[in-house]
């Protein structure tokens, strides 16, 4: 489980961003360390039971606390939040799973980020020609339970080449595939959350199987060649 004392090093590091502060508490910083590590493990071990995963620990799984400022307004060197993220393994298997523990602001989510440009118009394309799987999937309770609806960056009005009157448009105008379920501390804090996590994540799958379907085959449902699917 995730301990109390990490949520108060990322409370006080929020409060004390700077590498003095930092420097004098490293020994805090190393136990919130290692509590993340401990608990990524977890869930990289429990979702060996309903995917693989190509990230190789649950220890690599988690990002850097130090923030890249080169191009920064914000100058704070640290990030009061741990975050990390799972790949899924092979060209096969499309999505990527995220988790988010910060005092305030606890998440689990996934989806399809950033689409290159010939996936997403592929994607557009696929659901364009017929909504119904997806619409399934976004409409299922499990999915309803754990996510609410669809996430991400969406055009104002419709993408370049479809019409705005597309019976569809609601769906195409999504340029990221985004799905999370947030927490509360409390939540976060209790030894249910790696379960629960594992459970939001497994929720994913049927997002990611159908994604999966359709970028692995083109408009007439044959399989594309191995050597021509990216990554």
């Amino acid at each position: 489980m995730i301990k109390p004392s990490t949520f108060t090093f990322m409370k006080d590091l929020a409060s004390n961003n700077d590498k003095n502060w930092f420097d004098a508490n490293r020994s805090s910083y190393e136990d919130a360390l290692k509590n993340m590590q401990d608990f990524a493990q977890l869930l990289h071990d429990g979702m060996k039971e309903f995917d693989v995963i190509a990230t190789p620990s649950g220890k690599k799984s988690l990002m850097r606390i130090y923030r890249d400022v080169r191009f920064s307004k914000d100058k704070s060197p640290y990030k009061p939040y741990w975050g990390g993220s799972f790949q899924r393994a092979g060209k096969h298997r499309r999505g990527g799973y995220y988790f988010h523990i910060q005092p305030g602001n606890c998440f689990i989510g996934g989806g399809f980020w950033e689409p290159s440009s010939s996936d997403l118009l592929h994607i557009r394309k696929q659901i364009q020609a017929d909504t119904s799987p997806l619409r399934r999937i976004l409409s299922s309770s499990s999915f309803r339970n754990h996510f609410g609806e669809l996430q991400g960056e969406q055009v104002k009005s419709a993408p370049k080449g479809f019409d705005k009157d597309d019976p569809s448009i609601d769906l195409l105008r999504y340029k990221q595939f985004l799905v999370s379920q947030k927490f509360s501390d409390a939540q976060a804090k209790s030894k249910e959350f790696p379960d629960l996590a594992l459970s939001t994540f497994r929720a994913m799958l049927p997002l990611f199987d159908y994604m999966t379907d359709i970028l692995t085959h083109d408009l007439n449902g044959t399989p594309i060649p191995d050597d021509q699917l990216p990554g």
